[in-house]
């Protein structure tokens, strides 16, 4: 028997690494676990948790206009930049010492460095070697910024956790969730925004009336949206940035971000070299237990490019850890996992679009509304509230719910769960709502298209 200094060695300390290690260490395994650069990784530091303080920071700007309707008298409001990212880093600082707390309060030895696979069995990190019997590889993504004259010039999503100073003026360029969350938070901070995508809308695996409706709500918050365009160079000038466009337009702004997607972090590992088989867009390929054509090497979470959320990640890290230290055979479901875009209004989903239920069930029932929120029939905001169900004619089971509104992913986390529980439509019809809320219109739609 093979004596190794560790039972597993992990690489990455995001959500997914840090969870596998806690469970596998609290199930009797011996753990170790390198990190680069931060505990939590992206959703920690550059992602979910920075982001969700941003959106709340850009939701007060119209909380306060829609005030004065109820009643309040409000002063000109003074917005400081520099005060908000002081106190999310703040915030942030303190969850990397929580992270740490849990891995050393479960006993995992943590190596803060860039660690590299040597062989099947072997891990060096700060120039020192370490056996294991298994290797997991939890390093996420990266923002994928493409090779474009004055690329040197970008910021990416990762960077607009960090500017020193709100932009005037930003062009955003991606059509995916990342961009249209920085777009609704920077235009409800007071940026002036063009959003620029290559696609003909917004959020392409969405359901399409979501995304018409998301796009609506987008342009009457004054965000300009440039659909079908690619830039082709990012010029500085005196005043700024320039985006030249495959038209030759020429677009001016403070600032250029790009979101056009994260590419799995893999490179320098040494796992290419070792024989890792890679899927074409990079991502490591994996069984159901998420075991590499290497059978001592794992992966998990965005490396391996299945559905890229922090909630799958730390499920699939209790799905291995349970797997490789109590031979449990349990697999994942990837079916109806909801997700929330946090724009202004949220959009969140769950369950099949009304395209996907048509290709795959064929005869379906779609129920569908479209309001004014009870708060602006008073705060007079012209902004609508959209909630679709979609049926299996079939079964009755309701095999999709989205919506576009206030709360909307608080919403439809109880709705995944009716989903996901196989609940029919008659159920839903039978269940009491709570009034005056958004909410209880997914129990009193009764009108199917």
């Amino acid at each position: 028997m093979v004596n190794y200094d560790f039972d597993l060695f992990i690489i990455g300390a995001g959500s997914g690494g840090v969870r596998a290690a806690r469970v596998a260490a609290r199930l009797g395994a011996k753990v170790a676990i390198a990190e680069s650069q931060y505990l939590g990784g992206t959703c920690v530091n550059v992602g979910c948790v920075p982001k969700k303080f941003l959106h709340y920071a850009a939701h007060f700007s119209e909380d306060f206009e829609d005030a004065v309707n109820f009643g309040w008298t409000i002063k000109q409001p003074c917005f400081d930049w520099s005060n908000l990212i002081k106190n999310k880093n703040r915030e942030i600082k303190r969850l990397n010492q929580i992270y740490q707390n849990l891995l050393e309060k479960n006993k995992v030895t943590l190596f803060h460095g860039w660690a590299k696979v040597n062989n099947p069995h072997q891990v060096t990190i700060n120039n020192q070697s370490y056996t294991a019997e298994r290797i997991l590889i939890a390093t996420g993504g990266v923002p994928f910024i493409p090779d474009i004259p004055g690329k040197e010039h970008i910021t990416d999503s990762n960077g607009m956790f960090f500017l020193e100073t709100l932009p005037e003026k930003i062009i955003i360029i991606g059509g995916g969730y990342i961009s249209v969350e920085f777009a609704s938070i920077l235009n409800g901070l007071g940026s002036q925004v063009t959003l620029i995508y290559r696609g003909d809308s917004l959020l392409q695996n969405f359901d399409r009336e979501l995304r018409q409706a998301l796009e609506s709500e987008m342009v009457k918050r004054g965000i300009i949206l440039r659909a079908n365009v690619e830039v082709k160079a990012i010029e500085k000038q005196a005043q700024g940035l320039n985006a030249l466009l495959h038209n030759g337009e020429r677009l001016q702004a403070n600032k250029i971000m790009y979101a056009i997607g994260r590419r799995p972090n893999t490179e320098n590992l040494g796992l290419a070299e070792l024989g890792v088989s890679f899927n074409p867009t990079g991502g490591i390929i994996v069984n159901d237990f998420y075991q590499s054509t290497i059978t001592s090497i794992y992966a998990i979470g965005d490396v391996i490019q299945k559905i890229s959320l922090t909630p799958v990640a730390t499920a699939e890290a209790m799905i291995l850890a349970h797997h490789l230290y109590e031979g449990s055979s349990t697999i994942l479901d990837y079916t109806n996992i909801p997700t929330c875009v946090f724009s202004q209004p949220n959009l969140a989903t769950v369950g099949f679009t009304e395209d996907q239920a048509k290709e795959k069930l064929g005869d379906i029932k779609v129920y569908r509304t479209q309001f004014r929120p009870l708060k602006h029939t008073i705060s007079d905001r012209d902004e609508r509230t959209f909630m679709k169900l979609i049926v299996d004619k079939t079964t009755d089971k309701v095999v999709g719910a989205h919506m576009l509104g206030s709360e909307a992913g608080e919403i439809i986390q109880g709705i995944a769960i009716a989903i996901k529980a196989g609940a029919t439509k008659a159920l839903f019809d039978s269940t009491i709502g709570i009034h005056p809320t958004a909410a209880e219109e997914f129990v009193t739609m009764r009108d199917v298209t």
